[in-house]
């Protein structure tokens, strides 16, 4: 479907882009991102997303909004503290662009649920807060055969990747997974939570601003992505890191003796 008049005056810095222009405008309007959790990182993701064009996205979120959301979830408002966050995001997207099409999946998502929730669209991003939940995400997307672009952040850190194992790399091995950079589920209490350690509000809204990009770049398929990359985040020192990411043969998932060959939820337990 052609962009609109009003379309076009909406994107027409994108438009202007060699990169992009009217080709690739339409094909944001005709992509589907499933974004997982609505909160500190997937606040900014969500709010680029939609300003960006992209025709459909789908929030994964069982939570409400409450007041210690605000200080980093700016999605959502004062007003919305104690509504469905789904609910609160899908407004605010509305209220910046119509054009979108918010789908609204106000679940956790799990071993049971996540192949189906992921089948309908063509990438996903997760800005989930705990590793049994990133790890099945990941998994999931690999047997999903869907690219992932998945971000973290934690006091004055963050780190974002892309995910695609389910492709080869150059060099004919696959693309790494999140498993070859964290080998294993970390104990529970190894890394505080958000609630127990703190974070800087702003940090969220970087490293889910860059999550963003890193989507819209794997949609249209330009510059270079961050599969065999691992970006990282210092705040308080103003410095980015990069370190390469390679497939771990040894990785259970991916590697030559595959012990993962599905969702069992026992996988995913700390």
């Amino acid at each position: 479907m052609p962009l609109s008049d009003a379309e076009v005056e909406r994107y027409a810095r994108h438009i202007v882009l060699p990169e992009v222009g009217g080709p690739g405008q339409n094909r944001l309007k005709a992509s589907s991102v499933l974004v997982i959790g609505a909160g500190g990182l997937g606040a900014p993701l969500l709010m680029y997303l939609a300003a960006a064009g992209i025709g459909r996205i789908g929030i994964v979120d069982h939570d409400t909004v409450s007041l210690s959301n605000l200080q980093r979830q700016v999605i959502h408002t004062t007003e919305r503290v104690g509504l469905a966050k789904t609910e609160s995001a899908a407004r605010q997207i509305a209220a910046l662009n119509p054009h979108v099409t918010v789908e609204q999946h106000r679940e956790r998502i799990t071993p049971a649920n996540a192949l189906e929730l992921m089948g309908g669209y063509d990438i996903i991003a997760d800005g989930c807060d705990n590793f049994p939940t990133r790890f099945m995400v990941s998994d999931a997307a690999f047997f999903a055969r869907k690219t992932l672009v998945s971000a973290a952040v934690g006091q004055f850190d963050g780190q974002i990747s892309t995910f695609k194992p389910h492709l080869a790399a150059p060099d004919g091995t696959p693309y790494p997974t999140y498993r070859c950079f964290v080998g294993e589920i970390p104990p529970r209490g190894s890394f505080p939570a958000c609630e127990e350690a703190g974070v800087m509000g702003a940090l969220p809204g970087i490293v889910g601003s860059l999550q963003a990009m890193e989507v819209i770049k794997e949609l249209l398929e330009i510059g270079e992505g961050l599969a065999g990359r691992i970006l990282m985040y210092d705040a308080l020192w103003a410095r980015f890191f990069e370190t390469k990411l390679a497939w771990n043969p040894d990785n259970p998932l991916t590697g030559k003796t595959r012990t993962i060959k599905g969702l069992d939820p026992d996988h995913y337990r700390d």
